[in-house]
C-alpha cells in the first residue's frame, strides 16, 4: 500500500457567479486550474441573505455535469426540459448538461444560512453531445456510515470497501467513475481508505483542522489539496475534529477548451455551442 501525500494546493479564491452571489472557488479559479476531470468546485456559504438571495437566474450549460450538494438551506432547480427540484440539507443534484440545458437555481429562503458545494465534472469528447439528463438525489438517500474508528461518511458517488462492507452510492460508474464523500472526523480520529492507483483525487477541508498522510502540518483551510500517486489514502483530524470533501475521478486525458459555461474540446465546438445558445438552438 503506497499512501498519497499532499502534491500541491490550488487555494479558493472570493467570487461572485450568477446574479451576484459570493462563493469561494478553488479547482477553476483560473484559466487551465482545473484536476482531470474536475472542472471547478465552488463553496458557498453564509447567514446574510444578501449573499445568496439573487441566486443564479437562467443560464446554459453544455459538454460537463454538475453537482450540486447542499449542507444548509433551500435552493430550487427549474430548467427548460421541465425538471423542477427542491434541494435541501443534505440533498443532491446531479446534472448532465451534455448537448446543451439551460436551467436556474433559486434561493427558497429569504433569510437564515445557505451552504453547499458546486462541482462540475467534465465528460468525454464522445458524450458531451448525448441528451440532456437531471437526477434529484433526497438526503434519505445517501448512505450515511459511521466507522469503527468514529469517522463518519456520507457517500454522494461510487463505492467504499471499509470496515469489512461494501458502501454503494446511488451514483456509480460512467466514464469518469466518481468518488465523491463527505467525510466528518472526530478530534484526533483517522480515516484511511483505498482508491484505484490511476485516479486523479483531491480533498477539500471545509472545517476543523486534518493532515493527509504523515504531512506535519495541516491542510489549508478552504483549499484544494491536489494528492499525489498511490493507492490509499489516510487523513487524520486535528484537536478540533475535521469536516472535509474527498474526491477522486478517472482522468479522461482530453483536450479542454472552456467559454464560460460550455466546455468542449476544440475552439470551434465552443463557437458552435455559442451559435446554438444565440440562435435558440441549444436545448429545448
Amino acid at each position: 500500500m503506497k499512501l498519497r501525500t499532499l502534491q500541491y494546493v490550488i487555494p479558493s479564491i472570493a467570487a461572485s457567479d450568477g446574479a451576484g452571489v459570493r462563493l469561494r472557488r478553488s479547482i477553476g479559479s483560473r484559466q487551465g486550474m482545473y484536476l482531470d476531470p474536475f472542472l471547478m468546485l465552488d463553496e458557498f456559504y453564509s447567514d446574510d441573505p444578501r449573499d445568496y438571495i439573487a441566486g443564479f437566474p437562467e443560464h446554459p450549460h453544455r459538454g460537463f455535469e454538475t453537482v450540486t450538494y447542499m449542507l444548509e438551506g433551500h435552493m430550487e432547480h427549474r430548467d427548460r426540459l421541465g425538471n423542477v427540484g427542491e434541494l435541501g440539507p443534505g440533498d443532491v443534484q446531479w446534472m448532465t448538461a451534455a448537448r446543451g440545458i439551460i436551467h436556474s437555481e433559486m434561493p427558497k429562503q429569504e433569510r437564515g444560512r445557505m451552504h453547499g458545494f458546486q462541482l462540475w465534472i467534465n465528460l468525454p469528447a464522445r458524450e458531451k453531445m448525448k441528451p440532456a439528463a437531471y437526477r434529484d438525489i433526497p438526503a434519505a438517500q445517501v448512505p450515511a456510515v459511521t466507522l469503527s474508528g468514529g469517522a463518519e461518511l456520507r457517500l454522494i458517488a461510487g463505492v467504499l470497501e471499509l470496515d469489512g462492507r461494501r458502501i454503494e452510492a446511488p451514483v456509480q460508474g460512467g466514464s469518469t467513475d466518481p468518488l465523491y464523500v463527505d467525510l466528518r472526523l472526530p478530534a484526533g480520529s483517522c480515516f484511511e481508505a483505498p482508491l484505484p492507483a490511476a485516479y486523479a483525487s483531491f480533498v477539500y477541508l471545509y472545517q476543523g483542522e486534518a493532515r493527509v498522510a504523515d504531512a506535519p502540518a495541516s491542510l489549508p483551510n478552504r483549499a484544494a489539496g491536489v494528492l499525489g500517486e498511490g493507492d490509499a489514502v489516510r487523513f487524520t483530524a486535528g484537536s478540533t475534529g475535521a469536516r472535509l470533501l474527498w474526491l477522486a475521478a478517472r482522468p479522461l486525458r482530453e483536450p479542454v477548451v472552456q467559454y464560460g459555461p460550455f466546455v468542449m474540446n476544440t475552439r470551434e465546438e465552443i463557437e458552435q455551442a455559442i451559435d446554438d445558445y444565440r440562435s435558440g438552438r441549444f436545448a429545448a
